[in-house]
């Protein structure tokens, strides 16, 4: 396999003769007329209009090299840089932590540095500081004159601009310890002088600029500059230990930050791009035996990897992929989050280098060529330069599936892919990237897989498996799953077919595939909740039939797929796959958990609550209102469900929903849960949804009904308390203005007229059924009734519980304001919102301290104490199959 170095002069042997004249390389800014490529009889890679090459000038004679492509960025933000940025900023974080946490630790290393270092003798302590002192100075001005005379000034540039920006925040760090840090970090990251003079500084304002320095403008790529650097720290550091005036933490911060820095800087502005352009992959294809004549940049390959198509002199046009450094980093955080998530057998494992990059996508294609599969034809391999390496593919014309019209999606089309499918993997060779822009139909009737290089070898039942599943909803999302089975089971067999049912779920699919699914279940939705309005209005259907149309549409296409599947194998495994390491209840329970945690620590203090000027008969009544809001809420259900439910299992549902809202806003996670257990009780889909948005509008219209009543009450009593009048008109203005914010901003308000535009429509029929049982009208509204007096009351009682007083009309007001900022701000259980309103409110009618505590024992009891029997019941619930 050939080695390419651009930079290194033609003097590089060749597999085949060179001309004696290194051909001009051109970068042609304008596309030009295109003529038909030389057609090849091997398999392809996509091409479309623009995958042809020039037709020959008058002045060509054949050694003259074009290239048609952008010019690439001046600069690139890589992702390694981001990495080690936010690598450098946790080693930061870490050693803060460390030092407050384990003082013992820091202080005993301290004691026996200054221990042993007395039997150093002071001449060498001398000679190491000026050394390291004329060192500090010397490399990095060494370095920049180095990097100037190559004419790299660029990069120097960032490193100055790195260096004031490390020396900047040695500042800022500096006068943060010595001002508002504990006294556990200051202690281990500053000394006091032998002679007692001032602290020593936490931060090396000499050493981080020149670390961020060096770090930005390369030196990792040039290994003795690297080794001189950290022989200046390590020296530098050793004298400033030894000499008492610097700590063991006080040096590794100093260079974490200006590692940090540099890295955070070059992700900030971009490094510039050293990737390798056509005019290296021309003069490069030359080297390895090619006559190139013509090149353009064609659409980039999945993951991000550059593609050319090149013209010949002599010979068949060819399709050259370029993988580089740059192209493998990006993607890094979506890689590692799947790879957390998911099992590794569900996942493919990402090559370490450039070279084993290069040497497993080659070896799928010859694999998959082997194996007898329509896939390209690898001719040759090559690396170019350092940091990129080249694959040469053959190219003939063909249009991708995404190109191709839904009416030329044929079975015989579809019959040739699984054929390739078939063969990789009588081979075990999974494709992995079965996607519209992976497969390619060559003269309407031939397909060839192309995009090879995320394959796998010896790959297992599992893998093979999910490409099946891959590519059945591929083609479903095209022509339905109707036929996109029967042309597989026809070609693959029914047993290979069925074997793919468990792996048809989301989270193995590729990501494109999974928002094309989410994209087409929208539209799908929305067009037939549109066509029922229609045909209702044109007295067409009745609406119960209408319900029934959108019930069906909800139902989405992977399990119309499975649908297929087991008609034509009713055997088959319907349980899912476990792909998931972390299934999503887990992750929610631990999310919610974590996050619960660490709200009670940091927001409800003890000291903030004044227990001991609390009230506990008060206090009492405000927990006895508290739970009396979870009969409300169940009766406000209840009531506009005709049928029948359980009130006890009901009340539990209610409950749960209060460890459901701290990982989903208010105005959410109730609906959700709600809506999902009167499915579990047997009500219909369409017909749960409409009994849930019924509860929700009357609540909605029972909330602002109130909110006015007691607006009128609070006025027309004159009592003359200015603070509850101001809370009063606060509330009423607050409620005004976010109706004003919805109805001007336009995406607001046409979610919000969506929204209640599908709650009225299966709302009505709903409310006239409840017409005919007036019972369930009085249950449903008492229930919205009873529910906001009693959580007025519980503030109320909070109020009381530590001596303040307000009338209740005004708290009235005050928390229907609120609770309807806590509903609006998407937010965990409106956590913020709702406390900084009442907080706010209520200070303008008592002393702010009574108003602070009144609030934290109210979001105690409503929100912060039901968490863990709400989770005792939500399991309960899990476990009993209710919801």
């Amino acid at each position: 396999m050939a080695d390419v170095d651009v930079d290194q002069g033609s003097a590089e042997p060749t597999p085949a003769p060179a001309p004696a004249e290194e051909p001009k390389v051109s970068l042609v800014k304008e596309p030009r007329p295109a003529r038909p490529a030389a057609p090849a009889a091997a398999p392809v890679v996509p091409s479309g209009p623009e995958n042809s090459g020039p037709e020959k000038d008058d002045d060509e004679d054949g050694e003259h090299l074009a290239v048609d492509e952008p010019l690439l960025a001046a600069r690139a933000h890589r992702p390694s840089d981001l990495i080690r940025f936010v690598a450098g900023l946790i080693g930061i974080i870490a050693l803060f932590v460390i030092a407050n946490i384990a003082t013992s630790t820091t202080s005993g290393i301290e004691t026996d540095i200054q221990t042993n270092i007395k039997h150093v003798t002071p001449w060498l302590t001398t000679l190491g500081s000026l050394v390291s002192s004329v060192a500090v100075l010397a490399v990095p001005v060494a370095f920049a004159v180095e990097r100037l005379i190559k004419r790299d000034g660029l990069r120097v540039a960032d490193g100055v601009l790195s260096a004031v920006l490390a020396y900047g925040v040695s500042l800022g760090v500096d006068w943060w310890v010595a001002e508002g840090a504990s006294q556990a970090i200051r202690g281990a990251f500053t000394r006091m002088h032998a002679n007692g003079g001032p602290l020593t500084e936490p931060v090396h304002g000499y050493l981080a600029p020149v670390i961020a320095f060096m770090t930005a403008v390369g030196m990792v790529s040039r290994p003795r500059w690297r080794v001189a650097l950290w022989l200046v720290v390590l020296l530098s550091g050793f004298t400033e230990l030894i000499s008492g005036y610097t700590t063991p933490l006080s040096l590794l911060l100093t260079v974490a930050i200006g590692w940090s820095v540099a890295y955070g800087t070059l992700y900030t502005i971009g490094s510039p791009n050293i990737r390798p352009t056509g005019q290296h992959l021309m003069l490069g294809l030359r080297r390895v035996g090619f006559t190139p004549r013509y090149a353009h940049r064609a659409a980039d390959a999945p993951g991000g990897t550059r593609r050319y198509v090149v013209n010949q002199q002599d010979g068949p046009a060819l399709d050259v992929h370029i993988i580089d450094r740059e192209q493998q980093a990006s993607g890094f955080f979506y890689r590692a989050w799947r790879r957390l998530r998911l099992r590794t057998v569900a996942i493919r494992r990402s090559p370490q280098s450039l070279r084993q990059a290069l040497e497993q996508e080659a070896l799928i294609a010859y694999a998959a060529t082997a194996a007898g599969a329509d896939a390209p034809q690898l001719v040759a391999t090559s690396e170019l330069g350092p940091d990129a390496a080249i694959l040469v593919y053959q190219k003939v014309e063909g249009r991708t599936l995404d190109e191709l019209p839904d009416e030329e999606i044929t079975d015989e089309v579809m019959a040739s892919f699984w054929a390739s499918i078939g063969a990789l993997h009588d081979r075990r060779i999974a494709h992995r990237r079965l996607t519209g822009e992976s497969l390619l139909v060559v003269d309407g009737k031939r397909g060839v897989l192309v995009n090879l290089s995320g394959g796998d070898i010896a790959a297992g039942d599992l893998t093979l498996r999910i490409d099946v599943a891959q590519l059945l909803t591929t083609f479903a999302l095209r022509i339905g799953p109707e036929r996109a089975v029967a042309v597989a089971n026809r070609v693959l067999g029914r047993d290979r077919v069925a074997a793919a049912l468990p792996l048809l779920q989301p989270v193995g699919l590729s990501r494109q595939t999974r928002a094309d699914l989410g994209k087409q279940t929208k539209e799908r939705r929305a067009a037939a909740q549109a066509l029922a309005l229609e045909q209702v209005a044109a007295g067409e259907k009745s609406r119960e039939q209408a319900e029934e149309d959108i019930a069906a549409a909800r139902e989405d296409l992977l399990s119309r797929i499975r649908q297929q599947i087991l008609e034509i194998a009713p055997e088959a495994p319907e349980a899912p796959a476990k792909l998931e390491r972390l299934k999503p209840k887990t992750l929610i329970t631990v999310v919610a958990g974590a996050f619960a945690a660490y709200l009670a620590v940091t927001t409800i203090q003890p000291g903030q609550l004044k227990l001991s000027q609390m009230n506990w008969a008060w206090a009492a009544v405000a927990l006895a209102c508290s739970a009396v809001t979870y009969g409300a809420a169940a009766m406000s259900l209840t009531g506009f469900v005709p049928e029948k439910l359980p009130f006890g299992r009901t009340v539990a549902a209610q409950l749960a929903s209060s460890f459901v809202k701290l990982v989903a806003p208010a105005a959410i996670g109730g609906i959700a849960l709600n809506t999902r257990y009167l499915q579990k009780q047997g009500i219909r889909p369409g017909q749960a949804v409409a009994s849930v948005g019924a509860s929700q509008l009357a609540g909605l219209a029972g909330h602002l009904l109130l909110l006015f009543l007691f607006g009128l009450i609070t006025g027309s009593q004159g009592n003359g308390d200015l603070g509850s009048e101001r809370a009063v008109i606060i509330g009423v203005l607050s409620a005004a203005v976010l109706a004003l914010v919805v109805a001007a901003v336009g995406p607001l308000r046409r979610f919000v007229l969506t929204r209640l535009r599908s709650l009225f429509f299966g709302v009505v029929p709903r409310m006239l059924d409840l017409m005919q049982t007036p019972s369930k009208l009085v249950t449903g509204f008492g229930g919205i009734l009873l529910l906001t007096l009693t959580f007025t009351a519980c503030l109320d009682a909070s109020v009381r519980a530590f001596g303040g007083s307000m009338n209740y009309a005004t708290v009235a007001v005050i928390f229907l304001t609120a609770n309807a900022a806590g509903s609006a701000v998407p937010t965990p259980g409106g956590i913020g919102a709702i406390e900084g309103a009442l907080i706010v409110a209520m200070s303008l009618g008592m002393p702010a301290a009574t108003a602070t505590s009144a609030v934290f024992l109210y979001r105690a009891l409503t929100f912060w104490l039901p968490v863990l029997p709400g989770w005792i019941a939500y399991t309960y619930l899990q476990r009993k199959g209710a919801i």
